[in-house]
């Protein structure tokens, strides 16, 4: 997301690159840019207007140090503004009361289904909240099969009724059923419509008045950009909702609606939906989307990420056999499991800075372990422990099995001893400075 912007924003800071200082002509000129990169990324004029002139005026107004070049200032402006522009700061779920009551409304399409699974998986484990979720859809066909299905995914109660049509009456037993069963959180799931009308306003009105939620999320498609500002628009005029959900954050969407939602509604959004991974939901930071725009990455979404797989314990464990040899083809599989439980490997690395533009043009298969995994798992228990011990007749029936090469197998053993060694190096490196340190306080 945002490929398209980022590069045309880098491209209207050189306008001002090689500059003395910032004046109100080269200011001019590079926001003339600024302002129509945000166009083209689906920003509506309005918007895009009011934040080159916010930028202009802060730029204007700012005294630049000598230790830095104007264009290096204008960057840390529009950050600025940027994050400004979404909301600066994160905004957290109310989750308050016996049970906590969260209502998902949306249109159609817009993937408020699937989003109702991911909240119930993502409150669950990084929560520890135990969740039940009301299917309340009874306008589109399969919407109660598709909810009972994802909610079987992530090992959650779903909550029906066969045969009831009314929303209100199932959502108000589930809730009932919630209290006497101890559940902390019910997500309700609404009907949507292809559009907007009155039937569908006017019974998600009834169904927010009867229940008193004590969070109502609007879920918005991300690809329909300023259509999804302005269905936000009318939706917060009926529900007076208290945040955005944007999904298909990684399809071909230019930004628009992440950019112009929080100006326009006047509401934030809470979270981000990307991939069809149940585990695929982040919680939006303004400052971060700022720093990917901007070319910056995101060290900081990139750590968490890799903290939420990882184990301490397993890693404790991995570490001792990494400094004893005993890194296994077994272990590697492990670590390959845990970096796909993470996220699109693409989006991954487009989250350290300078690899997101390097890697635009390439295209990365989030299936390109797959056929590292055949190997793997074509392997006998031995073969995994004794990589060395896999002769020319092993090898012929492991590719055979895998549906690979000898030539395949012959790279992946080559790949994973380099990597053994490596990782037995840094090991090594650690273990010394621990030494080290321990001699120096002696």
């Amino acid at each position: 997301m945002f490929e398209n912007l980022m590069d045309r924003l880098e491209s209207s800071f050189k306008l001002i690159k090689g500059q003395g200082k910032i004046t109100e002509v080269n200011i001019s000129e590079t926001l003339k840019d600024v302002r129509k990169a945000l166009l083209d990324a689906d920003v509506s004029y309005k918007v895009a207007k009011g934040f080159c002139d916010q930028v202009k005026q802060k730029a204007l107004g700012q005294d630049v140090l000598k230790a830095v070049r104007p264009e290096q200032m204008m960057v840390k402006i529009v950050h600025d503004e940027l994050a400004a522009l979404m909301g600066s700061d994160a905004s957290e779920i109310n989750i308050k009361g016996n049970p906590g009551i969260v209502l998902v409304a949306g249109l159609n399409g817009s993937g408020k289904t699937t989003f109702c699974g991911k909240l119930a998986l993502n409150l669950k484990t990084k929560k520890g909240k135990k969740v039940l979720v009301a299917a309340c859809d009874t306008f589109r066909p399969a919407a109660i099969e598709q909810l009972k299905t994802l909610c079987g995914q992530v090992s959650v109660e779903c909550y029906s009724e066969d045969g009831v049509k009314d929303p209100i009456q199932i959502a108000q037993n589930a809730i009932a059923l919630a209290k006497k069963q101890d559940y902390q959180v019910v997500i309700v799931d609404t009907a949507g419509r292809l559009a907007v009308d009155d039937e569908l306003m006017d019974e998600i009105s009834a169904l927010h008045k009867a229940i008193t939620p004590s969070e109502t999320l609007f879920v918005v498609d991300a690809m329909t950009g300023q259509d999804a500002v302005e269905t936000a628009k009318i939706f917060n005029e009926r529900l007076d909702f208290d945040g955005v959900v944007l999904t298909k954050m990684d399809g071909d969407t230019r930004g628009g609606a992440a950019l112009s939602i929080k100006a326009v509604v006047g509401k934030p959004i809470k979270f981000i939906s990307q991939g069809e991974k149940m585990e695929a939901l982040d919680i939006f930071y303004p400052a971060r989307i700022a720093d990917r725009i901007l070319g910056m990455g995101d060290v900081v979404s990139l750590v968490e990420k890799a903290q939420e797989q990882y184990d301490e314990e397993e890693a404790r464990k991995l570490h001792k056999k990494i400094a004893k040899d005993q890194f296994t083809l077994d272990d590697f599989y492990k670590q390959i499991q845990q970096i796909k439980k993470m996220g699109n490997i693409k989006d991954l690395a487009s989250m350290i800075p300078g690899v997101g533009k390097a890697l635009k043009d390439v295209d990365i298969d989030n299936d390109s372990f797959k056929g590292v995994e055949a190997i793997i798992l074509s392997m006998t228990p031995y073969e995994r422990e004794n990589p060395d011990q896999i002769n020319g007749s092993r090898r012929k029936r492991i590719a055979a099995g895998s549906g690979t090469s000898i030539a395949d197998i012959n790279r992946l053993l080559k790949q994973f001893e380099g990597t053994r060694k490596a990782m037995k190096t840094i090991s090594a490196g650690r273990m010394n400075n621990q030494i080290l340190k321990k001699k120096k306080r002696r």
